[in-house]
Parts: structure tokens; sequence; C-alpha cells
């Protein structure tokens, strides 16, 4: 009896190691194929969109602190074969998520910023058109790259002189960091989202034994009136 449950112990104790190794090499292969799947994706588009003169379009990007975050932008020629006209001129500033000031330029055409977050949280780009009359819609191409897709990799691989493999490696390298990064990022702002049910969990229980006792003292009140308002009525 005794060695069968040692022997149900050990083939217990083998299935869960073995169960342990494959979800960890599972994590590793689905972190790997995403890496990969990032790394040999197309680079990202401009987005672009209409602008009316006197209106203003702004545009938030969630960043992490510490993290490369580079943009662009462009007002669009209507017209191939004539000169942008004066009144396609835009108003861009960039802030971080304290209202602290990162890249401001008037009255362009195109421009491009760069910085290195030192804040974490949303950061908000601004695009406005000043009034003009007769009012005018103009076409405006933004880009906004963060991370891994901020990375100049032509410079990187000019300056390394690498080949092209050694290169696709590089970023396949930055991507899994990214990734990783990503992971430990999105988890502790699922902690701290639970730090913040609990606190509000908290304060609600508080303030439903607070109601409740008011609700208590008020009928406590309203019975003591009317009893006092009977007996001088002499009904009771």
């Amino acid at each position: 009896m005794v060695r069968d449950l040692e022997e149900r112990e050990r083939v217990m104790g083998g299935r869960t190691r073995r169960g342990r190794r494959c979800g960890l090499l599972g994590s590793y292969m689905l972190t790997l194929a995403l890496a990969s799947f990032l790394a040999v994706a197309p680079p990202a588009r401009a987005l672009r969109f209409e602008l009316q003169s006197g209106h203003t379009k702004c545009i938030s990007e969630d960043i992490k602190i510490h993290a490369m975050a580079v943009g662009k932008y462009a007002v669009v020629n209507p017209s191939d074969s004539a000169p942008l006209p004066d009144s396609h001129k835009i108003t861009v500033r960039v802030t971080s998520p304290y209202g602290n000031s990162i890249h401001y330029a008037d009255q362009v055409e195109s421009g491009n910023f760069a910085f290195t977050s030192s804040e974490e949280g949303d950061y908000l780009a601004c695009l406005w058109a000043p009034d003009h009359n007769p009012p005018a819609t103009m076409a405006v191409e933004f880009e906004w790259q963060t991370g891994v897709t901020a990375k100049d990799w032509t410079n990187v691989a000019k300056k390394g002189q690498i080949d092209v493999m050694e290169l696709e490696l590089k970023k396949l390298e930055d991507t899994v960091k990214s990734i990783h990064d990503e992971m430990f990022y999105l988890r502790e702002r699922e902690e701290q989202m639970l730090d913040m049910n609990r606190s509000t969990n908290s304060r609600m229980a508080w303030l439903s034994f607070l109601s409740l006792a008011v609700c208590l003292s008020v009928a406590s009140l309203q019975l003591w009136h009317l009893k006092t308002f009977f007996e001088r009525k002499k009904l009771l």
C-alpha cells in the first residue's frame, strides 16, 4: 500500500514538472512567434485625416517611461502642379501626461519630433488650423511610432556594418525585449487597477455602512417625533 502511494506521488510529481516545462516552453514559443511576426510585419502607415480651419484635432498615445518616440506630420498638397496654398498651415503641440510641452511648431506645413519619455501615461499631440476666410479644409498626414518601431534600423545597419541576417536578428532581439517589458508593464498596470478596485470597494463598503447608519438615525428620529406628537395630542 505504501509503495503504491509513493509510486503515485512520483508519477504525479513527474507529470507536474512536465506540465510546468511544457507551459514555460509554450509561453516562450508564443513570445518568439509573436516577436517574429512583429519583426517581419510591414511598417505602420501614416494616419491621414481632414482638418478644417479654426478646428483642432488631438491624438493620444500611451507611452511607458524611458521609451523612445518619433513622429512626423505634413499637410497634403491638394494639387500636384501648384504650390501649397497659404491657408494650408497648421500649429502643432505635443505635451506629456502632466502637461509639459515637448514639441511646438507654429504655422508650418510639415515637421517632425523625437523624444524619450520621462513620464508614463498618455502623450497628446494636438494639431490646430487657424481661422481662414473662406473656410478651408486640408488633409494632414500624421505618423507616430514608439518603442522598437521608432528605431532607425537603416542607420544602425550602416554604423554597425552588418548584413541583412544580423539586422533581422537584432530587430527580433529588440522586439522580444519590448514584448518582455510590455508584459511586465501590463502586469504593473493590472496590480495598480486591482489596488484601485480594492480601495474603491472598501470606500463603498464604508459609505454603505454610513448610509445605513444615517437612515436608521433618521427613522429613529421620526419615530420619536411621532411618539411625542401623539402623546401631546393625547392619542396614546
